[in-house]
C-alpha cells in the first residue's frame, strides 16, 4: 500500500480506511527531504508542536532553505540563531522577527491559540536572561503566556520574597540559575506548582560551565523539581507548554 498522503486521503474518501486508521498512518508522514535536511512536517500531529530549527552549526543558507520549505505550513522557530543568520533570513523573509537576547528567529503563519495556563520564568541573575528569553519566545510561539521575573537569586533572597505572591499565581514555573543553582531548590520548597529547573553556564571556574548548577539541581532537596540540560531554555519551555495545555 502506498504511503503517500494523497493515497491515504483517497482511501479514506473511498471508504477503504476509516478516519482513525487514516490518522494512525498520517502520524508518521510525511517528511520532506531537501538534501541537507529532512523536514518533519507532521511533528505537530504526533506530539502537538511543529518541528523547531536548531540554528547552531547550520549555515545561514541552510536555515534559509529550511525556512523556505517550512514557513507556508507552520509557524517557524529557529533557536541559537546568530546575528549573521538573522540578517540573511530577514533579507529574504522581512516578516521574520529576531530576538537578539534569545538568539531566536520567529515567523507566525498560523494564528496562535493560547492555553489558559501561564508560565513564570524566573532567573537568579541578569546574566541568565538570554536563556530566559529563549524560554519565553518558545512559550509564546507554542501557545503559552509567559512572563519573566529576573534577578531574584539567593544572594539577595529578600528579592524573591518580594515576588513570591506573583510567582504562586503561575501554572508552571521555569527557574533558571547558574553558579551553584540553588534558586530552584529554594523556590521548590515554597510553591506547589510544577517546577522545571534550568542550569546555566553562568559562573566562575569551579562552575565548570554549568555543571555545578546542573548537579545542584539534580540533587535538590526540594521534592518534584524537574531538571533540563544546561542553558536549555527551549526544552524547559516545551515541557511547560505541555503542562499548560492540560488546563481547561
Amino acid at each position: 500500500m502506498s504511503n503517500s498522503m494523497e493515497d491515504i486521503l483517497n482511501q479514506i474518501r473511498d471508504g477503504k480506511l476509516d478516519v482513525e486508521q487514516g490518522m494512525d498512518k498520517l502520524r508518521d508522514l510525511p517528511f520532506q527531504d531537501i538534501g541537507h535536511t529532512k523536514i518533519d512536517h507532521h511533528r505537530r500531529l504526533r506530539n502537538g508542536f511543529p518541528e523547531v530549527v536548531y540554528g547552531a552549526g547550520k549555515s545561514p543558507e541552510q536555515v534559509a532553505d529550511i525556512f523556505m520549505h517550512m514557513h507556508t505550513r507552520n509557524n517557524v522557530l529557529v533557536t541559537r540563531a546568530s546575528k549573521e543568520m538573522a540578517e540573511h533570513i530577514r533579507s529574504l523573509f522581512p516578516d521574520v522577527k529576531y530576538n537578539s537576547m534569545a538568539n531566536t528567529l520567529t515567523y507566525v503563519e498560523n494564528k496562535i491559540t493560547y492555553s489558559k495556563g501561564t508560565v513564570a520564568i524566573i532567573t537568579a541573575g541578569t546574566s541568565d536572561l538570554s536563556v530566559a528569553e529563549e524560554a519565553k519566545v518558545t512559550c509564546e510561539i507554542l501557545g503559552s503566556h509567559a512572563t519573566i521575573i529576573s534577578d531574584i537569586g539567593v544572594a539577595g533572597i529578600h528579592r524573591l520574597f518580594d515576588r513570591i505572591d506573583e510567582i504562586r499565581k503561575a501554572t508552571v514555573l521555569i527557574v533558571i540559575a547558574g553558579m551553584e543553582g540553588a534558586l530552584s531548590s529554594v523556590i521548590g520548597g515554597l510553591v506547589h506548582q510544577p517546577l522545571i529547573a534550568v542550569p546555566t553556564s553562568v559562573g566562575y571556574g569551579a562552575n565548570f560551565s554549568g555543571l555545578s548548577a546542573l548537579l545542584g539541581m539534580l540533587t535538590s532537596c526540594a521534592s518534584g523539581v524537574t531538571v533540563v540540560n544546561i542553558d536549555n531554555g527551549f526544552g524547559a519551555a516545551c515541557a511547560a507548554c505541555k503542562i499548560t495545555r492540560l488546563i481547561e
